[in-house]
């Protein structure tokens, strides 16, 4: 069995979301973890649990991170970490899979659909194995309980509803893993 925790040195957890139709505002969070566990070299039975904590928040506007935090949002006193454990990874081609999993975000739970690109596995400083994916996809988030919207002056949204999920993150095995193997 092969461990491989989160680099979040080498890592990105950000969000896209359209602003007034026309522009995107890109946000991310500065403090998560993540472990993949997996007896396949090819990934297929791999075990995947993530964690971000809403309060490291970041889109660059402190006054738009503390609305994102509150309760109009992602209630952050009362859901102070997003959760993702999965469920299945199918292999769709040589570097691609699918990933299927549970979501929650503000105590709401729903199964989501992730697309992850495999990056390849190098020896790392150390001759540590690195392996890296990156992860895309797509929610809805009124689905979630992110319900706050406004209207501009002519009638548009101010944030869509479709948020764009994207992930680059860089794995070390774990040196537990490497003694009991």
């Amino acid at each position: 069995m092969a461990t491989w925790k989160i680099d979040p040195v080498h890592s990105e957890v950000k969000f896209k979301v359209r602003h007034l139709v026309v522009s995107n505002v890109t946000g991310q969070f500065e403090t998560f973890d993540a472990t993949v566990t997996s007896e396949k070299s090819d990934f297929t039975d791999a075990k995947i649990q993530f964690e971000a904590d809403v309060n490291s928040i970041n889109t660059k506007n402190e006054q738009r991170d503390g609305h994102l935090k509150s309760a109009d949002f992602f209630d952050a006193a009362n859901n102070p970490k997003i959760t993702f454990v999965s469920k299945a990874v199918s292999k769709k081609s040589d570097n691609e899979y699918e990933i299927v999993g549970d979501l929650t975000i503000r105590g709401t739970k729903k199964e989501v659909k992730l697309a992850a690109e495999y990056n390849g596995m190098v020896k790392g400083f150390g001759g540590t194995e690195v392996i890296g994916f990156s992860i895309k996809g797509k929610l809805n988030r009124f689905e979630y309980g992110l319900q706050w919207n406004a209207l501009t002056e002519a009638g548009g949204v101010v944030v869509s509803d479709e948020v764009r999920i994207e992930i680059d993150a860089e794995f070390s095995r774990s040196e537990e893993a490497k003694k009991a193997a």
